[in-house]
């Protein structure tokens, strides 16, 4: 087995491999964490090591499963979710929501605290954001929806020799093979911009919107998922980054998405008017996709 360090690092090709290394470090910080501060629902972890103190991101209580085993039991449940939503079934409970929900948010910053504690913070932020994309792909490709990554070549000069290199995080379809490719994009099917965060990311959805529509020449389908919008603040403390009025001024004048997804929801997007735009990323695996590909 590779060391830990190295295991976070490497990217991830079936979701059991998420499972054993959330495992792998909620036994290795049980050994390590040498304190921790709470505030708004939210712990920040520390470890101290030869007179080095490291500090963990936010953790939210409420959705991050602690316990190896009981992360183990609840894994299998997520699996039958996803399972029976992949063979048709769409009455699901809140408890069900709530699963899919924890076990994402749980398996995302287990691999967060696992590179806050064991890498630099540059490394750690490449690293994260690549098994989020890597997650949420292989969630989805449980369900039985075939996803890729592309990059839409948009040229911008009169010879059509200067490209722009617009690039999709991800791309599903309700066919059988993806068709959209570098030129176009299927009107059947859905854009993914995946982000573990929002902060200064959230008007090039919008923009990229409007340009692939510009160049494709028809209504592009469009959705965000994140993970969250909240970040430690000194060693103590924590700050929302998520902007909200700029959300609705984008959402307003700009175009509209086809929905915009937080595994774990930032406190304002719960409230009207951003609830009819801002939804659980369980709403997007258990309902949401099915009717943006048009699939009963």
């Amino acid at each position: 087995m590779k060391p830990l360090v190295k295991d976070l690092q490497t990217p991830k090709n079936e979701l059991n491999e998420f499972s054993q290394l959330t495992q792998r470090v909620l036994s290795h910080i049980e050994n390590v964490i040498t304190g921790h501060n709470e505030t708004k629902g939210y712990f920040i972890y520390s470890s101290s090591s030869a007179g080095v103190t490291k500090y963990t991101r936010p953790i939210n209580r409420n959705l991050f499963f602690f316990d190896g085993a009981n992360f183990r039991e609840l894994f299998d449940t997520f699996m039958g979710i996803l399972y029976k939503a992949k063979n048709g079934k769409r009455d699901f409970n809140e408890e069900e929501y709530f699963i899919i929900d924890s076990v994402t948010y749980t398996i995302q910053q287990s691999i967060g605290i696992g590179l806050d504690l064991l890498v630099n913070p540059n490394s750690a932020r490449k690293h994260v954001g690549n098994r989020f994309e890597e997650l949420i792909r292989l969630i989805i490709l449980e369900l039985g929806i075939v996803n890729k990554k592309l990059i839409l070549k948009i040229p911008y000069s009169d010879d059509r020799k200067a490209i722009y290199s617009c690039e999709t995080d991800l791309v599903f379809s309700p066919f059988e093979a993806v068709k959209s490719d570098s030129m176009h994009i299927h009107p059947d099917e859905v854009v993914i911009s995946l982000k573990t965060s929002s902060k200064d990311r959230m008007g090039k959805i919008f923009i990229d919107k409007l340009l692939m529509q510009e160049f494709v020449g028809h209504e592009v389908k469009m959705a965000g998922i994140f993970l969250n919008d909240v970040q430690r603040k000194e060693t103590d403390n924590i700050s929302y980054t998520f902007v909200s009025g700029l959300f609705m001024v984008y959402a307003k004048f700009l175009t509209k998405l086809e929905g915009l997804y937080f595994v774990d929801l930032p406190p304002i997007t719960k409230k009207s008017p951003h609830n009819n735009y801002i939804f659980p990323f369980s709403k997007f695996i258990l309902k949401d996709i099915w009717e943006l590909i048009d699939r009963d």
